[in-house]
């Protein structure tokens, strides 16, 4: 079955940056779009960024600038790095596939913004 586990998550300071990582395992990783999400405490789960199976990057504005997705088919795994950080990224950071209009999430890597 398709699963997938987050890590990278820690307790960092604003305007530090920190490399979460998504592997993945049960499914042909090469061959589907992944994506990053959030949510934070009381509120809705949000997209992140995306990445294509061309490579092809998308991102949501408040992350423009400052965060990068990318993926490493060798290794099944999507990372995202985060810089510039602020207070209001905290939250639980999750990855998703979609494949047969089914979604499969990570059981999530929390990331908290503090001095």
């Amino acid at each position: 079955q398709v699963q997938l586990v987050e890590s990278g998550g820690d307790l960092v300071q604003p305007g530090g940056s920190l490399r979460l990582s998504c592997k993945a395992s049960g499914l042909i990783f090469s061959k589907n779009a992944m994506a990053w999400y959030r949510q934070a405490p009381g509120k809705q789960r949000e997209l992140v960024a995306g990445i294509t199976v061309a490579g092809n990057t998308n991102y949501a504005d408040f992350v423009k600038g400052r965060f990068t997705i990318s993926r490493d088919n060798a290794k099944n795994t999507v990372y995202l790095q985060m810089s510039s950080l602020k207070p209001e990224d905290t939250a639980v950071y999750h990855c998703k596939v979609t494949i047969a209009f089914t979604n499969y999430w990570g059981q999530g890597t929390q990331v908290t913004v503090s001095s």
